[in-house]
């Protein structure tokens, strides 16, 4: 606990505090496109820090870990933990109480960071819309590099759904991983596609536990080539993690694993769908772009080496 000259009280969220939470989260998210991160289960609260002033929650930050490098990856690859810094919209060009909560969130990720594999280095990283300067200024400002770009990519499920067929050698089916050894043979393939980011198994739970959540998947004969998870997140879809292996690509793999996925969130009654591509990635893009979706944002992401 903390309290500095100018009467910002900083601690981590409790239970009491859901009502000034509700209370900041809509004067952040009143500003299109602020990415703003929900607290969680209470288990995850020793990770939230909230600072107050005169009985308002003028601030919020967390920190979680992201991606964690699996054994007898490239010594070059690290893992990542994310921040997420908010301000009431009056304070968010307001450096001294950015820093009071960043340096909580710092000296968190520190302690997280000794809870990874040490044969791997970590990075600290930020990801915010690229229409919040403020708040990607305050980064930059601390050091951090830019790391990537993403387009948020939306799909009116209302919109004509293509009709597609699979060739005969693969077999289309809903794989809801329910044993160890099921997820421990995503999470291979899954670290086989993206070396660098591996989703591991911790975010794979986290993943399994929204609402609606479920994994599609393509084998041919017992061999997994290709896969995705869709889930939903307050009134949208969501798909994620959309891969095909590389000897297995361009045979129509991945858009009829996007139909279908689409199809099913279209069957849950929700509206639209959300996912996320590099914006360097111009075959995704074109294949997105092929079953309706629309770039709608762009979220930029710094990062900082945590030594």
């Amino acid at each position: 606990m903390s309290q500095s000259s100018t009467e910002i009280f900083i601690r981590n969220f409790q239970h009491g505090d859901m009502p000034l939470l509700g209370e900041l989260y809509q004067s952040v998210t009143a500003k299109e496109n602020a990415t703003f991160w929900w607290v969680g289960d209470e288990d995850n609260w020793g990770n939230v820090y909230c600072a107050f002033e005169d009985g308002k929650m003028v601030a919020k930050g967390q920190v979680s870990i992201i991606n964690v490098v699996p054994p007898g990856r490239s010594k070059e690859n690290n893992h990542s933990i994310y921040i997420n810094l908010k301000t009431v919209p009056e304070r968010e060009n307001d450096i001294s109480l950015l820093d009071n909560v960043y340096q909580y969130l710092f000296i968190r990720a520190n302690h997280l960071k000794e809870t990874l594999p040490k044969e791997y280095g970590t990075i600290l990283c930020v990801g915010n819309d690229s229409t919040e300067t403020a708040n990607n200024q305050f980064f930059i400002q601390k050091g951090y590099l830019h790391l990537n770009s993403l387009y948020r990519m939306k799909r009116d499920l209302n919109e004509p759904i293509p009709e597609l067929k699979l060739q005969e050698e693969f077999h289309f089916s809903y794989w809801k991983m329910e044993t160890s050894s099921e997820e421990r043979d995503y999470l291979d393939v899954e670290a086989e596609i993206w070396p660098d980011t591996p989703l591991g198994l911790n975010r794979l739970s986290e993943y399994k536990n929204n609402k609606l959540w479920t994994s599609m998947v393509i084998r041919q004969f017992e061999t997994i080539v290709g896969g995705l998870m869709s889930w939903q997140e307050e009134d949208h879809g969501v798909i994620e993690d959309v891969y095909v292996r590389e000897t297995w690509r361009k045979r129509g793999i991945a858009k009829f694993l996007l139909t279908q996925a689409l199809r099913y969130l279209k069957a849950n009654q929700l509206q639209y769908a959300n996912l996320m591509v590099l914006t360097t990635n111009k075959s995704a893009l074109s294949l997105y772009e092929s079953v309706g979706f629309c770039a709608d944002k762009e979220e930029i992401r710094y990062f900082t080496k945590l030594n």
